[in-house]
């Protein structure tokens, strides 16, 4: 379904100190990851200054995991772009979603809204972003990544991203089987995308992973998504068996979805790290 080879991407989740950082973005090459990522989120990592840094010590490409671009002015957005994307050597992948932590917005003074009105922010933030890019010298102009699971955002990825990376909910439909959920969710994509659709590099997030349901962590998405263990284990970004088994896994999402590129949590980096020997 896609001529798209697997990549990997894996999202550090803090920084400690400098050697601490590049000691471990290190460890990410060298367990096999192709992309380094970096969320967005109060209390974790800031991106811009993490992804600069890590660039000195790895020849790998690095990217938001993604912006809450709720909360972003186009105009410093695009200044900072800019310069990561040049101090990277153009390695930079620019993530972007609507922002979902209401406590987020209510620290940066920016009012929570509705969904719509996170995502015509989000469209508005990116045309105007990509706006100033063009208009700089050199026309940094890095990979869009676009994430999440809704009809609109995947209509708006259609038209706009490089990148669509499927949230965990993307597997969730009432009363639909989870994978024929994210088939559906993918087919919107594509009429959306029309003739470009083999152009945008499809990603899975990948929640959870473990060689058995009884040895899988459960707790954070569990909270954030109000499924039950049963439900949540059969969801596609939840994978669950040896190695080659979560490996024959992906083969398949690969060729049934399109799904090539698939990024994970720290947490998961060394355990998915066995994984991708079997697809490499």
């Amino acid at each position: 379904m896609t001529n798209h080879p697997f990549r990997f991407g894996v999202t550090l989740l803090t920084v400690g100190s400098r050697s601490g950082w590049r000691a471990r973005v290190k460890e990410v090459e060298d367990l096999g990851y192709d992309v380094l990522q970096v969320a967005d989120h109060l209390g974790l990592t800031a991106p811009f200054p993490a992804l600069v840094a890590a660039a000195d010590v790895t020849s790998i490409r690095l990217g938001t995991f993604v912006l809450n671009a709720g909360i972003l002015s186009p105009a410093y957005l695009a200044r900072d772009v800019a310069d990561v994307h040049r101090l990277t050597d153009g390695r930079l992948e620019l993530g972007l979603g609507t922002g979902y932590v209401p406590t987020e917005f209510e620290a940066a003074g920016v009012p929570f809204g509705t969904a719509g009105e996170r995502l015509r922010k989000l469209e508005t933030t990116l045309a105007e972003t990509r706006a100033l890019l063009a208009a700089e010298a050199d026309h940094p102009q890095p990979p869009i990544m676009l994430g999440g699971a809704g009809e609109r955002m995947l209509r708006l990825a259609g038209r706009e991203a490089d990148i669509f990376s499927f949230s965990i909910m993307a597997g969730v439909t009432p009363g639909v089987a989870p994978q024929e959920a994210l088939a559906r969710r993918i087919q919107v994509l594509r009429d959306a995308a029309g003739d470009r659709f083999a152009d945008i590099e499809l990603n899975l997030f990948v929640a959870a992973l473990g060689e058995s349901a009884e040895k899988v962590d459960l707790e954070i998405i569990r909270q954030a998504s109000g499924l039950d263990d049963d439900q949540l284990t059969q969801l596609p970004g939840v994978l669950i068996g040896s190695p080659a088994e979560i490996a024959d896994r992906l083969r398949r999402y690969r060729e049934e979805f399109g799904l090539s590129y698939i990024s994970v949590l720290e947490p998961h980096m060394a355990a998915f790290a066995e994984v991708i020997k079997h697809l490499r």
